[in-house]
């Protein structure tokens, strides 16, 4: 488990930590733990397709960010 979240931030090389996907990682894990805070703790509906929506753009801007900086990446 440990070897899979390091692959998923640090770079093509797998050793320099990447704060682009650091950064999409946290945001997807904000968002999900306040849709569950809503859901559960304020008894609000869950509106899958506004999450589905907020969680297609930042997985999209993750993707362009990542792709925009691909050639800068140190690599193996």
């Amino acid at each position: 488990m440990i070897e899979i979240l390091k692959q998923l931030v640090t770079g093509r090389d797998g050793v320099t930590h990447d704060f682009m996907r650091w950064l999409g990682m946290v945001s997807g894990l904000v968002a999900l733990g306040l849709q569950i805070y809503a859901v559960v703790h304020k008894g609000q509906p869950f509106d899958m397709q506004a999450f589905g929506i907020g969680l297609g753009a930042l997985f999209a801007a993750l993707g362009a960010a990542l792709g925009f900086k691909k050639e800068t990446e140190p690599s193996q």
